[in-house]
């Protein structure tokens, strides 16, 4: 076997005992309301053995880390699988630090969903070993891109501890407009995840079914010698088209529930060639993540915040309002040195300019902004409890479109990161 084989078992492993971790999380915290004894002692006990699960999952998380570095020949953060990867385990890292100083287990269950799902996230782009480009050929590249995950990991905390503290505060119960305006964006966050899930899923059923449909376009453009070129793009679907590329033909597609055509045509001013295929993932997503909350809500007859607040019972509101905080704080500074300072320096070293207005550069600006607002306004205005929450909430969301969405959506000198 391997170094590269054992490296993939090894992230397999570690994403079973991440689950396993959460569902011991799981027991420590609802199993007090069925425990004879103490509930205090319970949540302890099991809280113990969670954490050394996770621990365990750590561990052979950096087990994958190391043995694929190894088998490379370089640090594997080079593309999205590998990155997500690093982002997921160094969330556990941040996780361990913070469960380390404030010893709450409740943390756990919110906290390894996310690592959950951006392992299931990484798994969705291609995992082959890719060669480092020039440009990432350097020891700044290590530097970066730790910290700088780091940095981010620590905002992830502070989401899981301040969407805790909204759970925990908003009145479910109340009739006036304050109150049905927190529980309808506390809903729509859950929605977003549920969402989330539903697009790793579908990516894997669809995948697991060897589902394919090909499109070609055929492209004219004149050179400088005024002869006309003809170019033919190929575009390749792993889920069902609903929306073709632009202007392009089917070469071979397998039907699905009936359907042997695309239903629609991608929007001209859509005409990249792959706007189709991603305008397509979104919608699958949407559809598969609606489907999926319409059953939850199925199963729990009443909103999802409601049915998750009640584990949130005898939890300090200002401890998780503290938690989040001080995640955010630790965070920024290594963020700052990660993501700017250092990026600054490797630029100048790489493109000969320190700051070029590249669009990962301008959100990764964009995202140090907004905490160092989120930072100025909790000091000295003192914005704190659900304010200071929804800050955490909706800068993690920043953070994602920053690794995500630039990555997959905006061209720049950074979309290599996002090639699949």
């Amino acid at each position: 076997m391997s170094l590269l084989d054992f490296s993939s078992d090894a992230f397999i492993v570690s994403f079973f005992l991440y689950c396993a971790a959460f569902m011991l999380y799981g027991v420590a915290v609802m199993g007090k309301k069925w425990s004879n004894r103490d509930p205090q002692a319970h949540v302890e006990r099991w809280g113990k053995r969670a954490f050394v699960a996770s621990t365990v999952a750590l561990a052979a998380h950096l087990i994958f880390f190391g043995t694929r570095w190894a088998g490379a020949g370089h640090i594997p953060v080079s593309n999205m699988y590998e990155f997500m990867s690093f982002l997921s385990m160094m969330i556990m890292v941040a996780f361990i630090v913070v469960y380390a100083i404030y010893r709450k287990s409740l943390l756990g269950l919110f906290a390894l969903p996310l690592t959950i799902i951006i392992m299931a996230y990484a798994a969705v782009f291609p995992q082959e070993v890719q060669p480092l480009i020039p440009a990432l050929q350097s020891i700044w590249l290590k530097i970066h891109v730790t910290l700088a995950a780091l940095g981010e990991a620590f905002f992830a905390v502070g989401f899981a501890a301040g969407f805790m503290y909204l759970l925990r505060t908003v009145d479910f119960s109340g009739k006036d407009k304050s109150s049905r305006r927190q529980r309808g964006w506390v809903e729509f966050t859950l929605i977003t995840i549920v969402v989330v899930v539903g697009f790793i899923g579908s990516v894997f059923a669809f995948r697991a079914s060897g589902y394919e449909a090909v499109f070609v376009k055929q492209t004219t453009s004149i050179d400088t010698e005024v002869q006309e070129n003809s170019t033919i793009e190929k575009v390749i679907y792993r889920m069902p088209p609903i929306f073709a590329p632009y202007d392009s033909e089917v070469e071979s597609i397998k039907p699905f529930l009936g359907m042997k055509e695309p239903l629609l045509e991608t929007p001209s001013w859509m005409n990249g060639v792959n706007a189709g295929r991603k305008l397509n993932t979104v919608v699958w997503s949407l559809i598969v993540g609606l489907l999926l909350y319409g059953l939850i809500r199925l199963i729990v007859r009443r909103p999802l915040g409601q049915a998750l607040q009640p584990m949130l019972d005898g939890i300090d509101a200002d401890d998780l309002d503290e938690i989040s905080y001080r995640a955010i704080a630790i965070g920024f500074p290594i963020f700052t040195l990660g993501a700017l300072i250092f990026a600054m320096i490797w630029a100048q070293i790489a493109w000969s300019r320190f700051w070029g207005w590249d669009p990962k550069e301008v959100w990764a600006l964009i995202t140090w902004l907004y905490y160092s607002v989120y930072l100025h306004l909790r000091l000295s205005r003192g914005w704190q409890g659900r304010k200071s929450a929804w800050l955490a909430v909706l800068g993690f969301l920043v953070v994602m479109f920053t690794l995500v969405g630039v990555n997959l959506i905006i061209a720049g000198l950074h979309s290599y990161a996002g090639a699949d």
